[in-house]
């Protein structure tokens, strides 16, 4: 049944808490590795929901479950060498939590009924606290209760947004499961006033554990503090999460007659966020917190082309695909510079094109990616984005939008090149190793290869996710 797929992990995560370190790691990716199997057969249609009235296999969520799943797996792998190599603190909560982690995710993504999917959101905060909070200092205990407090009081913003759409249905007297799929189905007669409210709620609620500004604020220190394959999770997976929520309401919205008015909202938080990551990464001294900034401006990338429509819309969930795999690639790479120097500051760093070769090429080749640069499926997606923005006639809003993307790689570039070539100290703490080096490789080829074939049941999908609110190539 469909929903092995987010009870595998849970169990898993569960069993590893009271088992040996050196077991735990093999039930990590023992699990990693059947989850990404089960993800497959979701795909295929061989999983069936024993529960429809609250999970189904829609497109939107088997395409985030599937990007969540095949990264997992490379970060398995890495947090394997990793934890190896730092002689972490409570390491079977780091595994069990890391599991417990991926199977509320997974429950999010197959979500169909509004407040499964609120309680999903919900867990995933509760299950990824301790991953910040594993180092046990200070700084880590001030990210984690930043993290909580906030993601918690926007999830009960969400949960009200749920309430006054479910109210939306009452008041009109409609007798319908409460479920996406049927909300849509008997959209026209929801009362429009109360979708309005819902969706602000939803936006405010589930736009703060997706890290769009002015909502962010716990995003920085959660992925600063956090360890690397944590970081990378939170980045690359999470996020895409927190987006399922909204893109579903936007969905509704959409079919409800309310588009344009989701929409503006929308191009509205996206392009705040990507401004306020480019204000926030000029001059930032900490590498990881340049990252998370950016991870503000590439949600708000998304949320501005899923606002557009058109060919934008498919611009964004390619934007979305392609982020994970890039910015999970540079988190992990950003482990191994933090392994080697000791410190996350970038005036402490330096030389990595000598001293760390290998991690240099990830990294210089993420921020590359990440920037939007050829061969990497960031530049697609942003093109598209612009081009949807030019057939839309938005040109006010698309000037923000590349005056920000210029002013974000103007920050990042600074700070990369300082740390690539800019003299260091020559005293080097930990070694490559290739079980840190091979997953940054394999996601950012994936990105690559993914620019020049693409499965078509991964395009069909893709498709199906967009077509509903008009979106596609041809706009």
């Amino acid at each position: 049944m469909l929903e092995f797929v987010f009870l595998l992990p849970i169990l898993s995560g569960i069993a590893a808490m009271f088992l040996p370190v050196n077991l735990g790691r093999g039930v990590l990716i023992v699990s990693a590795l059947l989850h990404l199997q089960l993800t497959v057969m979701s795909w295929m249609g061989k999983l069936t929901p024993y529960y429809p009235d609250f999970f189904s296999a829609s497109p939107e969520g088997l395409l985030v479950l599937l990007v969540t799943s095949f990264i997992f797996v490379f970060i398995t792998i890495y947090a394997i060498s990793y934890m190896s190599e730092t002689e972490m603190q409570s390491e079977h909560i780091f595994i069990s939590c890391m599991l417990l982690f991926l199977g509320t995710m997974s429950m999010v993504t197959l979500a169909d009924h509004p407040i499964v999917l609120w309680i999903a959101v919900e867990a995933t905060t509760l299950v990824s606290a301790p991953l910040i909070f594993i180092n046990r200092s200070k700084e880590a205990l001030e990210a984690t209760w930043k993290y909580v407090l906030i993601c918690s009081v926007g999830i009960a913003l969400a949960l009200l947004g749920c309430f006054f759409i479910t109210l939306a249905m009452d008041i009109k007297n409609i007798d319908a499961p409460l479920t996406f799929s049927s909300l849509n189905a008997v959209a026209g007669q929801l009362d429009p006033t109360w979708l309005k409210v819902g969706f602000i709620f939803i936006m405010i609620g589930f736009g703060t554990k997706m890290g769009l500004a002015p909502m962010h604020t716990w995003l920085p220190d959660a992925h600063s503090q956090a360890p690397s394959p944590a970081s990378a999770l939170l980045s690359g997976a999470l996020l895409n999460c927190a987006f399922l929520g909204i893109y579903k309401v936007h969905i509704l919205m959409h079919v409800a007659g309310l588009g344009a008015y989701s929409s503006n909202i929308l191009i509205g938080f996206g392009l705040v966020s990507m401004l306020v990551a480019g204000i926030f990464i000029l001059n930032q001294p900490d590498y990881k917190r340049m990252l998370a900034y950016s991870s503000v401006e590439n949600m708000g990338i998304i949320a501005f082309g899923v606002g557009i429509g058109g060919v934008a819309l498919y611009g964004a969930i390619i934007h979305l695909i392609h982020h994970s795999l890039i910015k999970s690639s540079l988190f992990l790479s950003a482990g191994n510079i933090l392994l080697g120097f000791g410190s996350r500051l970038v005036n402490k760093t330096g030389n990595l094109a000598r001293l760390f070769p290998k991690t240099f090429v990830a990294f210089f080749a993420g921020f590359a990616g990440v920037s939007g640069f050829p061969p990497f499926g960031l530049f697609i997606s942003e093109l598209l984005i612009i081009m949807g923005a030019f057939q839309g006639r938005r040109y006010v809003v698309l000037g923000i939008f590349i005056f920000c993307l210029i002013l974000i790689f103007a920050g990042a570039a600074r700070i990369v090149i300082r740390m690539c070539f800019a003299s260091a100290s020559e005293e080097i703490l930990v070694e490559e190793r290739f079980f840190r080096l091979l997953p940054s490789y394999i996601l950012l080829l994936t990105s690559i290869g993914l620019c020049f074939w693409m499965p078509d049941s991964i395009y069909e999908t893709i498709l199906n996710s967009i077509k509903v609110i008009g979106g596609g190539i041809h706009g």
